[in-house]
Formats: structure tokens, sequence, C-alpha cells
């Protein structure tokens, strides 16, 4: 790998991860646009890393009340806010892990295509759009109940379809229960954790049954790059938002969809 393919890979992987733009439908052009050979799954799993690193650094003290606060709720001491948040948390992850293990195959063989994409991303970016018109929201992402975190667990698990967009998604299903822009993207960006670490997870145990060489200097290149392009992504899609709110990445979903049909089915 050249010091531009590391580049360009990090930061595209890095932004769109949590874009509601669909991660899958940019890098998808890399390998049509370029003549760069594949990156490999180390980089694949460096990639993960530094967006994962992002997210968890950016929400810190969130997490660590999270996790201390569900230590207390569980040896007795009462449940809280931040107890209930991290098991809507997890609640949330389940559906996409299960639909992930049964459906993976058939997912990475026979939905990668650019029709699929494309299509996905017009349809579900219409979807965000819509959800955004209608339902102006104000509950943050600690006042959800049982049956939010159900639907939009659910509707996490739709992300797997190439095009979607997991960050899109999620935001539209928070959004139609009644959260706020800023509510239903911070709880997008949570949900995002155990997601990242179950994909990088696979990735990794199928990294240990490789023997390819890794470039370790172009993989920590790649956990940097990516790490501070997610950071800065999440730091700025939270202002945008409040001012903006969806309707900007709609429109570029859908122009976006647009010339990928175009471009490779007309």
């Amino acid at each position: 790998m050249d010091w531009l393919q590391v580049v360009v890979l990090a930061v595209v992987q890095g932004i769109s991860e949590f874009l509601p733009v669909s991660s899958s439908a940019h890098l998808i052009l890399v390998p049509v646009l370029t003549d760069w050979p594949d990156q490999g799954l180390a980089f694949d799993v460096a990639l993960h890393l530094g967006s994962l690193s992002a997210v968890i650094i950016y929400f810190r003290k969130e997490i660590w009340q999270m996790v201390a606060s569900s230590v207390r709720a569980m040896t007795g001491k009462g449940v809280n806010e931040d107890a209930r948040l991290a098991f809507w948390v997890t609640l949330a992850t389940v559906p996409v892990g299960i639909v992930g293990l049964i459906f993976h195959d058939v997912i990475s063989h026979y939905m990668r295509s650019t029709l699929i994409i494309g299509i996905s991303l017009i349809g579900f970016g219409l979807l965000l759009g819509y959800a955004d018109w209608r339902k102006r929201g104000t509950r943050s992402e600690y006042q959800l109940g049982l049956k939010d975190a159900l639907i939009i667990g659910g509707a996490q698990a739709l992300a797997l379809i190439p095009g979607t967009s997991r960050s899109g998604i999620t935001i539209t299903a928070a959004l139609m229960v009644g959260m706020s822009r800023e509510g239903a993207a911070r709880f997008s960006f949570l949900l995002s954790i155990p997601v990242i670490v179950l994909a990088g997870g696979l990735e990794a145990i199928d990294l240990m049954q490789t023997t390819q060489s890794i470039d370790w200097v172009a993989m920590l290149a790649g956990v940097v790059l990516s790490g501070v392009s997610a950071y800065l992504c999440i730091h700025y899609f939270l202002v945008i938002i409040k001012k903006l709110g969806m309707q900007p990445f709609v429109i570029y979903r859908v122009l976006f969809g647009i010339w990928l049909l175009w471009f490779f089915h007309f």
C-alpha cells in the first residue's frame, strides 16, 4: 500500500462510519476509481480500531457513567438513567448481531452490488428525510423506553443491507419514535460501539487464520487517521444537525445514489 491509499481509505472510513451516508457505498468506489490493490484484512481491522477509539474517546464520560451505574445496578444499589441507557444500547444491539450471524454469507456474496447500494442510498435517504421533516421530537437518549430500544435495534439490523447506513437507519428510527436530532445521533453513536466491536472482532478472528504479512506502519497510520477523522466527524455532525437538520445528508444520498445507478447501470 502506498501512502495515498492509506490516507484516502482511513479518512473515508473515519468520516463515512458515522455520517448517515453509508460507508460501504463510498468504499466501493475506491477500487473502481483507482488501480490500488485490495488493502487487506489487517488494514480493515486497523480502520475499525480507529473508528472505535474515536467514539469511545468522544463519549468517554458517558461510557464511564454507564459502566459504573450498571455495576451498581447489578449489585443491588438501584437503577439510574445511565444504567438504563447501557441496557438499551445492549438490547438494541441484539437484533443486528443475530441477523448478521445468520445472513452474513448471503449479504457478503449476493447483496454487495452497486444496484442494491444505489437503491438503498436513495430509498433509505428519503426515509431519513421524511422522519426528520415529519417528527420533531424532544426526547434525549436518556428518555428511551423498552419499545423505543427494540424499534431502533430492529432498524439497525437493516443496516446490513449495503448502502443503508447504520447511523442513517438508527437515526431515522430514533426520530420516528420522538427523539430529538441530537439525541438520535448520540444514541446512534453509542450503538456503534458494540457493533464495531463485533465487526472488528470477526475480522480479527479471520485475520488470525491467515498468513498474510502485516505492514505495521500502515496499520498504525490507519488507526490514527481513521480515529482523528472519525472524532472530528462526530463533533461537527452534532453541530451541523442542530442548525441544518438531516436534509443536507438526504440530498447528498439521493444524488450519490442516482450517480451510482447511472454510472454502473446506464
